[in-house]
């Protein structure tokens, strides 16, 4: 049994797939079983892919390629490369992104140390020219950790995380096939499910932000329908895992998934989508110390359908400041 199955879909990423590939290949960690996941893609990724792993012949036993007939998105790729994993550990590595050398190695000690079911670590977010050190919360147990992720103070992103894989096969836990906007929320329910957990303080993995220009995101109505689904995912198993105990982390976890409708492009139809989206967690805005001053105050604001001063610091702040300070 190797130790990590890495599974790391494939599309659209001719761009980046050299260097994503070199940074896996070059694991000090040597048991590991590295599942790439060919979604159709139409570019030449598959053949930069293979270029680059015959240059560690070392490696090449180690690789699998599953391939998909038509495109099925990044869920379905996940589950595709989760279906034939046989390592110990699960990790996903999205193919835009790098890590560093020794993280795989890193992390396998660590949750064998510590004989945890999961380990996160912080990590990098990666402009054009300047990088962020991104760090991430401790937590003693699953419990807290999830309360964590629900609040906001810790992000529930998939490749930050080492997650032992029967604790995808004992809880039958797949990723949501048709719903890419979201998917990573799944990594709620592994949490909700762990016996133990333990927190790396060091960063290893490089998230590559490929907007550089601006923080801002548009929505289009298929990824509104796909987010939309996995917020209620997430919210009907914790009432029905807990009840009314998560009650307050479930209305921190609602304002969450509506806060970027409030900095996404300063129109008026986004502010009415985050009018209508979850009005009854409105009132917890000012209680959730998990996030900042700022993002409950402009959260209070547009409760207060104040909007003017939502627009103002989208334009004052996503637009200029942060478009200097992360170009």
């Amino acid at each position: 049994m190797p130790k990590v199955s890495v599974i790391i879909p494939i599309y659209k990423v001719e761009a980046f797939i050299v260097r994503c590939v070199n940074s896996l290949m070059r694991q000090t960690l040597s048991d590991i079983e590295y599942i790439f996941v060919n979604d159709a893609t139409p570019d030449n990724s598959m053949a930069l892919l293979q270029l680059t792993v015959n240059s560690y012949p070392e490696r090449k036993e180690q690789v699998r390629i599953v391939a998909h007939e038509y495109n099925q998105g990044l869920p379905a790729a996940r589950n595709s490369g989760l279906a034939v994993a046989t390592g110990k550990y699960i990790f996903h590595c999205d193919s835009d992104d790098y890590m560093e050398d020794e993280m795989l190695e890193q992390l396998y000690l660590f949750a064998e140390g510590q004989h945890a079911d999961i380990v996160w670590c912080d990590w990098y977010l990666s402009f054009a020219q300047k990088e962020r050190y991104m760090s991430q919360p401790a937590y003693n147990t699953p419990l807290e950790a999830l309360k964590g992720m629900l609040g906001g103070a810790m992000k529930y992103n998939v490749w930050n995380k080492l997650v032992r894989r029967d604790l995808y096969i004992d809880n039958h836990i797949i990723f949501p096939s048709g719903y890419g906007m979201g998917e990573d929320m799944t990594m709620m329910l592994l949490f909700a499910f762990a016996r133990k957990v333990a927190y790396l303080p060091k960063a290893f993995y490089h998230y590559v932000k490929l907007n550089t220009v601006s923080f801002s995101h548009t929505y289009s109505d298929r990824h509104l329908k796909e987010l939309r689904y996995n917020v209620d995912r997430m919210v009907n198993f914790l009432q029905n895992q807990y009840g009314i105990q998560f009650e307050q982390e479930i209305a921190f976890f609602k304002l969450e998934a509506k806060f970027p409708f409030l900095i996404s492009d300063g129109s008026k139809g986004e502010y009415r989508r985050w009018t209508v989206w979850f009005p009854e967690a409105n009132r917890y805005i000012l209680q959730n110390r998990n996030v900042s001053m700022r993002s409950r105050c402009l959260q209070w604001c547009a409760w207060k359908r104040q909007f003017w001063m939502v627009w103002l610091y989208y334009w004052l702040v996503n637009r200029l400041i942060y478009g200097i300070i992360y170009k």
